[in-house]
């Protein structure tokens, strides 16, 4: 399959999802992510504020945040270079609707974190491999954010988001970890 369909069977899957089950699923999610040791090591963690179909961050960033760790989430600046930026945010209220209903950090409210200070990132995706290779949402700002990054990377998914096999090329970067709703799976 080409990554188009691919992209359109991730999709697919996380919106035929029922509320109750993603909520189900989100927080069976993470409690496996907080009993990792790569979790209990970080201090600074990236992550996306999930949309509405995806499977929900808010219990892992509120676990982060009751944790006294600190949590950035991105800026995209998609009329600029395709590039993004994480910033710190202590509530979130401190978030701004903006393209494509996206929820991104405001920035006059929050502060800029390098790439190097963040620890533990996480790496959104519709699909996945056992590699670790990921169909994305198709813009290209993770792929672009992840060279470079030094750090560890993990994406979160429901099983049914987990495939055989991704397309990959030699810009693609794989995950280091992903976990599902039963556990993880490296």
């Amino acid at each position: 399959m080409e990554k188009k369909q691919l992209r359109q069977k991730g999709k697919q899957i996380l919106s035929e999802m029922t509320s109750s089950k993603r909520e189900k699923v989100s927080k069976q999610i993470a409690e496996h992510f907080r009993k990792t040791s790569w979790w209990q090591q970080a201090n600074v963690m990236g992550a996306t504020i999930a949309q509405r179909h995806e499977i929900d961050t808010t219990y892992i960033i509120e676990f982060a945040w009751n944790s006294g760790k600190t949590v950035v989430v991105p800026k995209c600046f998609p009329k600029q270079d395709h590039s993004m930026a994480f910033y710190q945010i202590t509530d979130f209220n401190q978030l701004e609707k903006v393209y494509a209903g996206l929820l991104e950090p405001i920035p006059s409210e929050s502060t800029l974190y390098e790439k190097k200070e963040i620890d533990l990132l996480l790496v959104p995706g519709l699909l996945f491999d056992q590699k670790g290779y990921r169909i994305g949402h198709g813009g290209g700002y993770y792929d672009r954010y992840l060279k470079g990054f030094n750090h560890t990377t993990v994406s979160i998914a429901t099983k049914q988001q987990i495939t055989s096999e991704v397309p990959h090329n030699e810009y693609d970067i794989p995950v280091q970890h992903i976990i599902t709703e039963d556990g993880v799976l490296y």
